[in-house]
């Protein structure tokens, strides 16, 4: 969908948004600024909360709490006069900006949702939504001169891969989506909040790692009582949480970096296969649970990439394609910006985005 670009009398300022499965984020933000202002954060009304709620239910639940809080950030103080609105969205979309799933949000199989219309209707100014990931990769891409991969590591995971001027996703909304890639084919495998099974996100995401942090502490009682994390825990294995985790793995306690390192061979898996398949040999990892860990989450992830090996490389080689982009949770929202002046600048910009 086609929208119209309002006449501009003054400096512009973009109202944006970034959706995630746990978090929803808004904030203004100038083209070329290179951080939001007034920034609210609120608890996404979805599957992270409801998890008894089925997902069609949901999703209406979502989509009535981001219009909401849009249309009253639009008609704050913080909010008045923007130009247009841009929303990174959790999940995968179509070009025209229909959402085809929200696994961190809502879970199952829901309705296609035609969110770009819905948003643009309800508020009555220009707005392009793109997927979250892509989103963040404009952040990023004029500082990377190479392409790089950009993957998140939070309540799930996802990536997307910056080439020649534009993400590599295809108008169907295909693409982009190595946490659904199947790691696991056991009929046993972990359960996926997609409904599927043995997934990536489902075994190296903050919520994957937390699961087997869980797990390992009933499988191994001893061990747990002398880690790090059964203090903040009170020894119960069900208290860890993913702050006690990652603060264990920045001290170095040995039973969490080990939850953490077996959690991350599929991760390494999956970049050893973008890298094998197109070449890409700039990954950056963002996402509040890569954040959190900090270095220590690239350093042991480039040590089981480097015991698996990236075909015609050297093992030196192989640890510096990797690093953490920046320690903030603004990436959606400075990248929707920064994506927002580009299809605007055109003259018109589409109501979606992949």
């Amino acid at each position: 969908m086609t929208v119209a670009v309002p006449a501009t009398g003054g400096p512009r300022a973009y109202v944006v948004a970034d959706l995630g499965g746990t978090t929803l984020r808004i904030g203004r933000i100038s083209p070329g600024a290179d951080a939001p202002e007034s920034v609210r954060r609120t608890t996404t009304e979805g599957l992270h909360r409801y998890r008894e709620l089925p997902a069609q239910e949901l999703q209406g639940m979502v989509v009535e709490q981001l219009g909401r809080e849009l249309e009253a950030y639009l008609g704050s103080p913080e909010g008045a006069g923007a130009s247009a609105v841009g929303v990174a969205f959790a999940g995968p979309m179509t070009k025209d900006g229909t959402v085809l799933a929200g696994p961190t949000l809502w879970g199952g199989s829901a309705e296609p949702l035609p969110i770009a219309g819905i948003l643009t209707r309800r508020l009555g100014v220009p707005v392009v939504v793109a997927n979250d990931i892509t989103a963040a990769a404009w952040r990023y891409a004029s500082a990377e001169r190479d392409p790089f991969c950009l993957i998140t590591v939070s309540s799930g995971i996802g990536h997307k891969v910056f080439r020649n001027g534009e993400v590599l996703v295809s108008d169907s909304g295909h693409g982009g989506e190595i946490g659904h890639w199947r790691v696991d084919p056991g009929a046993d495998a972990l359960p996926c909040e997609c409904g599927g099974r043995g997934h990536l996100g489902g075994m190296a995401s903050g919520r994957g790692v937390l699961l087997a942090a869980r797990r390992a502490a009933e499988a191994a009682p001893e061990s747990f009582r002398r880690c790090a994390l059964a203090g903040p825990a009170g020894g119960d294995p069900a208290r860890i949480t993913n702050e006690d985790l990652a603060r264990a793995v920045r001290t170095g306690d040995a039973f969490a970096t080990q939850v953490l390192r077996d959690c991350l061979v599929p991760l390494a898996l999956a970049v050893n296969c973008i890298f094998t398949a197109i070449g890409v040999r700039r990954y950056l990892f963002i996402g509040g649970f890569a954040v959190a860990v900090g270095p220590r989450f690239v350093s042991l992830l480039g040590e089981e990439l480097t015991k698996l090996g990236c075909f015609g490389l050297a093992e030196e080689e192989i640890p510096g394609m990797l690093a953490l982009g920046a320690a903030d949770d603004d990436h959606g929202l400075i990248g929707m910006a920064r994506m927002l002046t580009e299809t605007l600048a055109v003259g018109a910009g589409t109501g979606g985005g992949v």
